[in-house]
């Protein structure tokens, strides 16, 4: 009975499949893909070993880079502030050479306008003679309005102070109601072009 129950056991033994835990089944490969990622750590943290002689000289060509290419900057801020300032002067000096171009044509014109002005002085009031100072006066207020166009503007000097930068003194006068370097009466009308002067004005001036 004992050879039969042994034998027994040993057959039910043999009979069983080898189970493979579960576990151990997942774990296998984490354990591969953990020792393929530390590997590749370890290749990563290599370090190239340099003589201390080799990294002076790395370090030095490093700061030398650096100090070229602070000078190479500053001198990019130099040379486009100096083209800023070129171009500036530039504009500056082909509008000023516009401005003076458009006076010397315009001046011209006024002439005619002090003519008008002047027949305007002693203008008829009544009759045939009025209407006609009437189409003279129309005609001057154009004219005077195209050159106020082109940034001509008349001096003030009516009661003024006499100021030798604009003014042109035709004599020097006693006059009770005037102060001294008042300007009593303005003979022929100054003018500018924008802040330029065009043709100072011509003044009767107070001692």
């Amino acid at each position: 009975m004992e050879k039969e129950s042994k034998k027994a056991r040993a057959k039910k033994v043999s009979v069983e499949p080898e189970v493979t835990s579960p576990v151990e089944a997942v774990q296998e490969p984490a354990v591969e893909g953990s020792q393929e990622h530390a590997a590749e750590e370890q290749g990563a943290a290599e370090v190239v070993e340099v003589s201390l002689k080799e990294y002076e000289e790395m370090k030095r060509a490093l700061e030398e880079a650096r100090q070229q290419s602070s000078e190479y900057f500053e001198g990019w801020q130099r040379e486009r502030a100096d083209f800023i300032n070129y171009k500036k002067r530039i504009e500056r000096e082909q509008a000023t050479l516009a401005q003076t171009l458009a006076g010397e044509i315009l001046k011209k014109y006024l002439v005619i306008l002090d003519d008008m002005e002047r027949a305007l002085k002693t203008r008829p009031t009544e009759g045939e003679g009025a209407e006609w100072a009437a189409g003279i006066e129309l005609i001057y207020r154009k004219l005077q309005g195209i050159l106020e166009g082109e940034g001509i503007s008349r001096i003030p000097a009516e009661n003024e102070m006499f100021d030798p930068n604009r003014h042109e003194a035709i004599s020097h006068e006693d006059s009770p109601d005037h102060k001294s370097g008042e300007v009593i009466e303005v003979c022929q009308q100054g003018y500018l072009i924008g802040d330029r002067v065009l043709r100072p004005a011509l003044v009767r001036v107070a001692r």
